[in-house]
């Protein structure tokens, strides 16, 4: 394996597929439907990348990216959207994102960025 990936997104399918995408790339995978569900396991302190929606219930995906860097955590984020404004594109990024896809997106493009976030 090479490494631990997080999933955050409230769809089980998206869950689902972005699961797949990354086993088959040769990573473990966790996945979470929520923001609040992922702090709660502990997994922000195991996993090797993290890919997040933006818009969650409850805790969003950007404020869950600046909750990690307020507590000092560095965990690489690719963000996955549906809604990929380039407002939330630029401050993703601009607040240390390794990536931003918008959905669809192509699975290629995914790890990719994954790849690069846990071999830089």
């Amino acid at each position: 394996m090479k490494g631990r990936i997080a999933i955050i997104d409230d769809d089980v399918l998206v869950r689902q597929s972005l699961g797949d995408c990354m086993e088959s790339a040769g990573y473990a995978v966790e996945s979470f439907d929520s923001a609040e569900e992922f702090l709660a396991s502990g997994s922000a302190r195991k996993a090797a990348c993290l890919i997040l929606d933006i818009q969650l219930p409850g805790i969003t995906g950007l404020e869950l990216q600046e909750r990690l860097a307020g507590a000092d955590n560095r965990l690489p984020i690719v963000f996955v959207s549906a809604r990929g404004t380039q407002a939330n594109r630029e401050k993703a990024l601009s607040r240390g994102a390794t990536g931003f896809l918008s959905k669809p997106f192509r699975r290629d493009d995914l790890v990719r960025l994954v790849e690069a976030a846990t071999h830089p």
